[in-house]
């Protein structure tokens, strides 16, 4: 069973869907966007079953107490910062890492940044933030796919048309969520200060993620990796995907779906059992 615990971090308070015992390994498990920490519900119940400690925050703007003002406050330094802080409050040193979409992209600054706390690191969806920067401002494919990012930039429009019949747009790509992963989003995204801190992750990060393509913005991975995607997937193409695996310089398993962006309501099975695998075998080597 699932809890909801908080976590105090610098004047923030998280919202945080837990399971299992505290004494157990580890799991974190970072949310994208547009959803929150209840799309992890079923897989750290699942893993709680395990022997493992799974913890989902909503993270920095999904929390009403962690939501604060303008777009400074949600470069990409303070989003690890806060996941480095979410792991010291629960009392332990190292972990495993699980992100999907901008969770992904969170968690390959912390893996890099953190290696010796990450014992394992999955990413869904999002390959390596260079080589997708890299892609986003010099791929055709991918330039096409990320027009969305540069329509985020503009101030107030974007949450104007989203807001619009009751977050209609979303509805649409929340076809896969339950009826009651649908109703969490939505008593997030019904807030119009939550929705703009949302999108204060495109319009904080844009400049760093373009910079790739002239300079390094994240180095090698040295951490035990899983990455996978789904070759459907209407916001990543193969250009970044390819080119992220250049970057691994441990031990990398990499895993292409025949899926799209929703990868957790649509292969969960196939997910939950490739990344059981990973950290089963990764608790076992630092045991």
């Amino acid at each position: 069973m699932t809890k909801t615990i908080t976590i105090e971090l610098g004047g923030l308070t998280f919202d945080c869907l837990a399971a299992g015992n505290e004494k157990d390994p580890l799991i974190l498990f970072l949310h994208g966007f547009p959803e929150t920490a209840f799309m992890w519900k079923n897989l750290i119940e699942d893993f709680s079953k395990k022997g493992f400690y799974g913890v989902a925050p909503n993270q920095r703007g999904y929390s009403k107490g962690a939501c604060p003002n303008g777009k400074k406050n949600y470069r990409l330094n303070l989003l690890v910062e806060d996941i480095i802080g979410i792991s010291k409050a629960l009392n332990k040193h190292k972990f495993h890492l699980v992100g999907h979409d901008w969770g992904a992209v969170v968690g390959w600054k912390v893996t890099h940044d953190h290696p010796d706390k990450v014992l394992s690191w999955s990413a869904l969806s999002v390959p390596h933030i260079q080589a997708f920067g890299n892609a986003m401002m010099t791929n055709p494919e991918q330039k096409k796919m990320s027009q969305y990012v540069k329509n985020f930039q503009i101030p107030f429009l974007p949450e104007m048309r989203i807001m619009k019949k009751d977050l209609a747009l979303f509805k649409r790509l929340w076809k896969y969520s339950s009826e009651e992963e649908v109703a969490d989003y939505l008593s997030v995204f019904r807030n119009r200060k939550q929705l703009t801190a949302a999108l204060n992750y495109y319009r904080a990060n844009y400049r760093m993620l373009k910079q790739a393509a002239k300079q390094q913005i994240l180095g090698p991975i040295k951490v035990p990796t899983l990455f996978i995607w789904g070759n459907k997937d209407i916001a990543i193409g193969r250009a970044g995907v390819e080119a992220s695996h250049k970057f691994m310089k441990g031990p990398y398993e990499f895993l292409e779906l025949d899926a799209g962006h929703w990868l957790i309501q649509t292969n969960y099975k196939d997910l939950k059992n490739v990344l059981f695998s990973l950290i089963k075998h990764e608790e076992e080597k630092s045991s």
